[in-house]
């Protein structure tokens, strides 16, 4: 009897060891697996601002040349924003309450499949164009639908493309067929990282003003839904759509196959992103061939994140990323304009004259080193 017993025993001592290895827990993270996560979420959140900044610049141009009415946010959007996004938020969490994950899921995959492609093909376009064949003749092509005669004549479609640019949609579309069948974190990061880089570019921002007001009321969202409820942290582990960046903890140990992520939302790069890029524009409209403001605001973002990853692994709790971010992007450019003499030039720069809709990016106070030039 004694040795059946101890039999039974070494059994359960045997599953009990082989639990946590059998797939449905998750591989606990190393010192090492920590480590890479949190730079690779560091780099793949600093590189969509660097380089959406950038082609936020490029965006502004094309649109002064052609003169198209500019959509930009004004104070009173900037004010309510927050407001709309929280009710956004907390309609997200009763949908997951009320109905089923999965369908709710699968009814958001579906959206962002069809987004996801468009955006990634508007982005790799120029990349995949340099690679096709010369076999291929690139034809182009114009769709154009219009409603009314005359004056009272408007555009409802009108797209130029060429004949490469359907081969880009193409292999974007085998992309994201990859992510609708896998839902692989690898996919996940770059449907990701296309969405952060197309918003930092036509997200704009007018002026320093409208700026502050919405970081300054995303800092007070963020720290309400994060520390006072259990709703944005719900919503983030239950939204499974490529909203956020993540990446695994476990990939030494597990490879590709991995599941023990940790995750970045998407709204801690976009927003602060069209802030950078806004005082990017605010450097070219200077004219001194520096790039002070964007790079000074740009390491603001990158110790401000690193300061949310410290905190959030000493204390072993998720951190609104605003809380830290907010502070340093709008602190080190103020500091910045007040050292070089700029903070009226800072505060009266606009991209567009609003109301107007006019291009304009010269209408700032002369600063001290032009006074003095």
């Amino acid at each position: 009897m004694a040795d059946v017993v101890e039999d039974v025993v070494s059994q359960v001592k045997e599953f009990l060891t082989d639990a946590p290895v059998n797939g449905t827990r998750k591989t606990p993270a190393t010192p090492e697996g920590m480590a890479m996560a949190y730079t690779s979420l560091v780099v793949m959140a600093v590189l969509p601002i660097f380089f959406g900044s950038l082609r936020s610049v490029r965006f502004r141009k094309v649109q002064m040349e052609s003169g198209a009415k500019p959509e930009t946010m004004t104070r009173k959007d900037a004010a309510f924003f927050p407001l709309i996004a929280s009710a956004a938020l907390f309609g997200l969490y009763l949908f997951f309450k009320i109905f089923s994950k999965e369908y709710v899921n699968l009814l958001l995959t579906g959206y962002f499949f069809i987004l996801g492609i468009i955006t990634l093909t508007h982005l790799a376009s120029p990349l995949i164009n340099t690679l096709v064949p010369a076999a291929i003749p690139n034809i182009p092509f114009h769709l154009h639908f219009k409603s009314g005669a005359g004056e009272d004549e408007q555009d409802i479609v009108n797209y130029k493309f060429s004949s490469h640019d359907i081969v880009s949609l193409i292999c974007c579309s085998i992309f994201g067929a990859w992510y609708l069948w896998k839902k692989h974190w690898v996919a996940n990061n770059l449907f990701g990282i296309a969405f952060a880089i197309s918003g930092v570019e036509m997200l704009h921002l007018n002026n320093i003003v409208t700026g502050c007001i919405l970081l300054c009321g995303l800092f007070v969202y963020d720290i309400f839904w994060v520390f006072g409820t259990n709703v944005m942290v719900t919503v983030a582990n239950s939204f499974e759509a490529p909203i956020k960046l993540v990446f695994p903890q476990d990939l030494l140990e597990k490879g590709l196959s991995a599941s023990n992520f940790a995750m970045l939302g998407l709204g801690d790069i976009v927003i602060p992103g069209i802030f950078v890029a806004l005082l990017l524009r605010f450097d070219h409209s200077l004219n001194r061939n520096t790039r002070t403001y964007f790079y000074s605001t740009l390491f603001a973002y990158l110790m401000g994140l690193l300061a949310t990853i410290f905190v959030m692994h000493v204390f072993k709790h998720a951190q609104p990323a605003l809380l830290y971010l907010v502070p340093a992007c709008i602190s080190v450019p103020v500091g910045v304009a007040l050292i070089k003499g700029d903070i009226r030039a800072l505060f009266a720069y606009e991209d567009y004259e609003e109301g107007t809709g006019e291009t304009t990016g010269k209408k700032q106070a002369p600063s001290k080193e032009k006074k003095q030039k």
